[in-house]
Protein backbone atom coordinates (compact mmCIF):
# COMPACT_ATOMS: atom_id res chain seq x y z
CA UNK A 1 0.00 0.00 0.00
CA UNK A 2 3.23 2.05 0.39
CA UNK A 3 4.32 2.19 -3.26
CA UNK A 4 0.82 3.33 -4.25
CA UNK A 5 0.95 6.37 -1.73
CA UNK A 6 3.88 7.28 -3.16
CA UNK A 7 2.78 6.64 -6.83
CA UNK A 8 -0.05 8.83 -6.64
CA UNK A 9 2.15 11.25 -4.53
CA UNK A 10 4.65 11.62 -7.15
CA UNK A 11 1.94 11.80 -9.92
CA UNK A 12 0.28 14.55 -7.95
CA UNK A 13 3.92 16.59 -7.78
CA UNK A 14 4.26 15.85 -11.44
CA UNK A 15 1.07 17.66 -12.52
CA UNK A 16 2.11 20.47 -10.48
CA UNK A 17 5.09 20.69 -11.67
CA UNK A 18 3.73 20.75 -15.65
CA UNK A 19 1.10 22.86 -14.50
CA UNK A 20 3.72 25.42 -13.25
CA UNK A 21 5.35 24.29 -17.24
CA UNK A 22 2.39 25.18 -18.82
CA UNK A 23 1.58 28.36 -17.10
CA UNK A 24 4.93 30.06 -17.86
CA UNK A 25 4.25 28.82 -21.33
CA UNK A 26 0.45 29.84 -22.27
CA UNK A 27 -0.58 32.48 -19.73
CA UNK A 28 -2.03 35.42 -21.70
CA UNK A 29 1.14 38.16 -20.94
CA UNK A 30 3.66 35.42 -21.90
CA UNK A 31 1.79 33.21 -24.42
CA UNK A 32 5.48 32.43 -26.25
CA UNK A 33 5.67 28.03 -25.99
CA UNK A 34 9.89 28.08 -26.18
CA UNK A 35 9.86 27.32 -22.38
CA UNK A 36 8.49 23.28 -23.37
CA UNK A 37 11.86 22.96 -24.76
CA UNK A 38 12.68 21.92 -21.18
CA UNK A 39 10.89 18.82 -21.53
CA UNK A 40 13.74 17.23 -23.37
CA UNK A 41 15.65 17.47 -20.41
CA UNK A 42 13.06 16.15 -18.32
CA UNK A 43 12.93 13.00 -20.76
CA UNK A 44 16.26 12.55 -20.90
CA UNK A 45 17.66 13.02 -17.30
CA UNK A 46 16.98 9.85 -16.22
CA UNK A 47 18.79 7.72 -19.53
CA UNK A 48 22.24 7.79 -17.77
CA UNK A 49 20.89 6.63 -14.66
CA UNK A 50 19.12 3.53 -16.20
CA UNK A 51 22.83 2.90 -18.29
CA UNK A 52 24.91 2.65 -15.53
CA UNK A 53 22.54 1.05 -13.08
CA UNK A 54 22.29 -2.10 -16.58
CA UNK A 55 26.06 -1.73 -16.86
CA UNK A 56 27.36 -1.74 -13.24
CA UNK A 57 24.48 -4.23 -11.76
CA UNK A 58 27.42 -6.80 -11.94
CA UNK A 59 29.98 -5.07 -9.73
CA UNK A 60 29.72 -5.14 -6.18
CA UNK A 61 31.55 -2.02 -6.04
CA UNK A 62 29.51 1.14 -4.17
CA UNK A 63 31.14 3.33 -6.79
CA UNK A 64 32.14 2.85 -10.18
CA UNK A 65 33.72 5.11 -13.35
CA UNK A 66 30.42 4.47 -15.08
CA UNK A 67 28.46 5.91 -12.15
CA UNK A 68 29.86 8.48 -12.14
CA UNK A 69 30.33 9.64 -15.49
CA UNK A 70 25.99 8.85 -14.97
CA UNK A 71 25.98 11.26 -12.42
CA UNK A 72 28.02 13.96 -13.90
CA UNK A 73 25.99 14.04 -17.82
CA UNK A 74 22.60 14.05 -15.62
CA UNK A 75 24.33 16.82 -13.87
CA UNK A 76 25.14 18.64 -16.92
CA UNK A 77 21.40 18.13 -18.01
CA UNK A 78 19.75 19.41 -14.93
CA UNK A 79 22.02 22.76 -14.96
CA UNK A 80 21.00 22.76 -18.62
CA UNK A 81 17.35 22.87 -18.21
CA UNK A 82 17.44 25.38 -15.38
CA UNK A 83 20.20 27.63 -17.52
CA UNK A 84 17.73 27.42 -20.77
CA UNK A 85 14.51 29.53 -19.27
CA UNK A 86 16.88 32.07 -17.83
CA UNK A 87 19.10 32.20 -21.18
CA UNK A 88 15.69 32.91 -22.97
CA UNK A 89 14.79 35.42 -20.55
CA UNK A 90 17.91 37.20 -20.44
CA UNK A 91 17.51 37.57 -24.40
CA UNK A 92 14.05 38.74 -24.42
CA UNK A 93 12.44 35.93 -26.12
CA UNK A 94 10.51 34.83 -23.10
CA UNK A 95 9.43 37.63 -19.82
CA UNK A 96 11.10 36.77 -16.63
CA UNK A 97 7.48 36.07 -15.01
CA UNK A 98 7.41 33.35 -17.30
CA UNK A 99 10.90 32.01 -16.28
CA UNK A 100 9.95 32.14 -13.03
CA UNK A 101 7.05 30.08 -13.45
CA UNK A 102 9.22 27.65 -15.44
CA UNK A 103 12.03 27.80 -13.22
CA UNK A 104 9.57 26.48 -10.58
CA UNK A 105 7.99 23.62 -11.98
CA UNK A 106 11.97 22.64 -13.29
CA UNK A 107 12.42 22.39 -9.73
CA UNK A 108 9.08 20.51 -8.48
CA UNK A 109 9.85 18.27 -11.80
CA UNK A 110 13.30 17.02 -10.93
CA UNK A 111 12.22 17.05 -6.84
CA UNK A 112 9.90 14.27 -8.68
CA UNK A 113 11.99 12.49 -10.28
CA UNK A 114 14.34 12.17 -7.61
CA UNK A 115 11.28 10.97 -5.39
CA UNK A 116 10.82 8.09 -7.90
CA UNK A 117 14.14 7.31 -7.50
CA UNK A 118 14.20 7.18 -3.67
CA UNK A 119 10.79 5.19 -3.84
CA UNK A 120 11.05 2.50 -6.27
CA UNK A 121 14.43 2.48 -6.96
CA UNK A 122 16.02 0.93 -4.33
CA UNK A 123 14.52 -2.58 -3.88
CA UNK A 124 15.38 -5.79 -5.53
CA UNK A 125 12.03 -6.80 -6.78
CA UNK A 126 12.43 -3.22 -9.09
CA UNK A 127 13.90 -3.65 -12.32
CA UNK A 128 14.41 -1.63 -15.34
Amino acid sequence: MAGIKALVVLSFSGAIGLTFLMLGCALEGYGVYWPLFVLIFHVISPIPHFIAKRVTEDSDASSSACQELAYFFTTGIVVSAFGLPVILARISVIKWGACGLVLAGNAVIFITIQGFFLAFGRGDDFSW
